[in-house]
């Protein structure tokens, strides 16, 4: 530790409010963590965590943040833009980081004197391993609270939202959201357990078009999707990490009964973007075109998945994102049509918008080779 880091956190301290109140709470790291009943100075490791805050206080989920990391507006501009049209503070919020782990400031964060940092397990910005953010920012008397909506989301993202609505004082609001997510959860779960339908071989190609093919992810974010709604993902035991690259030699010689690309694409995207494009803004049309280019792609195109047209695209923020549930009824849907076939995974995206989120929902999250009317 710096002369200079460490004369800051001895100023800190000094002139730190007593807290007049406090409550323990059990993160999604197992520590057990002192957080203030009362909580007005906040900052958050990641930006893409503003929705989450927005199901607990959807009147102005920025009114407590003090800093935030700046990856949102780099890596999904258009929610951002979104969240800045209606609470135009957002753009005013100190950065203390850009969009890495290693681009995060201490320094910066201490000077905003928060009273929670809230991170996540594993993610953009500072996780559950950066033992000395974390020691650092509890000398000078900052509350470090992990959630997880990435490493293992259809566990932890409903633990997740009960610690931020325990942290927060929001607790019917995120019981609310809970209940919600369940719900939709376990239709999937308790179908799957009771039919037991045969498990496709699922290939989900990740960001299309940022680099050659073919990244994919295999265990946590969208790879849990994957087995949670019935199927095999191609790369588990090929790819011993969490995600990685596969051969598209690969592909070509065991083939997927199912292709998912995800897409990073939106609706500012050139229209001859390699992207595939969804999210706000983005129509049916569009997205349908951005998918059929992606997978005209030389060995791509030779897929049995692609040439039977069971090739999907996903908005890939769903990976790190509490609506997570209505991708992962998309994918049961797509998996096993005939089974899913009464869910309605759109309307329920647009449903939890409507009751948690202070905008209804706009544009496209998902589609398919099946040209839209």
């Amino acid at each position: 530790m710096t002369a200079r880091l460490a004369a800051l956190i001895a100023l800190l301290v000094a002139f730190w409010p007593a807290i007049a109140a406090a409550r323990e709470i059990v993160d999604l790291a197992g520590r057990t963590v002192t957080v203030p009943d009362r909580v007005e100075r906040l900052i958050i490791g990641e930006g893409r965590y503003i929705p989450a805050l927005a199901i607990l206080d959807r009147d102005d989920p920025t009114r407590r943040l003090v800093g935030m990391m700046g990856e949102y507006e780099q890596v999904d501009p258009a929610t951002y833009a979104r969240f800045r049209a209606r609470f135009p503070r957002i753009a005013e919020i100190p950065r203390f980081g850009r969009s890495s782990q290693d681009s995060f400031s201490v320094e910066r964060a201490l000077a905003l004197r928060p009273e929670v940092a809230i991170f996540g397990v594993d993610g953009h910005g500072p996780g559950a391993a950066n033992a000395r953010v974390i020691e650092v920012l509890e000398q000078a008397g900052i509350a470090i609270v992990f959630i997880d909506f990435r490493n293992d989301p259809l566990v932890n993202t409903p633990r997740s939202l009960e610690v931020l609505g325990a942290v927060l004082g929001r607790e019917a609001e995120a019981a609310a959201f809970v209940t919600e997510w369940r719900a939709a959860h376990d239709v999937v779960r308790d179908r799957l357990a009771q039919q037991r339908p045969p498990a496709p071989r699922v290939f989900v190609e990740s960001r299309v078009g940022l680099m050659p093919c073919c990244e994919t992810m295999v265990r946590g974010m969208m790879g849990d999707f994957v087995t949670a709604a019935g199927g095999t993902n191609l790369a588990d035991g090929v790819i011993l990490a969490d995600a990685g690259s596969v051969s598209l030699e690969y592909l070509l010689v065991n083939q997927p009964d199912i292709y998912v690309g995800t897409a990073i694409g939106s609706a500012a995207s050139p229209a001859d973007s390699p992207w595939i494009a969804l999210g706000p803004d983005v129509s049916a049309a569009r997205a349908f075109e951005s998918l059929s280019r992606a997978t005209r792609r030389v060995g791509i195109a030779e897929l049995t998945a692609v040439k039977s047209g069971r090739a999907f695209a996903v908005w890939h923020h769903f990976y790190n994102s509490p609506f997570n549930v209505a991708a992962l009824q998309a994918f049961a849907k797509w998996l096993h049509p005939k089974l899913f076939a009464d869910l309605d995974p759109e309307g329920l995206l647009r449903d939890l918008h409507a009751r948690f989120q202070p905008f209804a929902l706009e544009g496209t999250y998902w589609t398919s080779l099946r040209r839209p009317h």
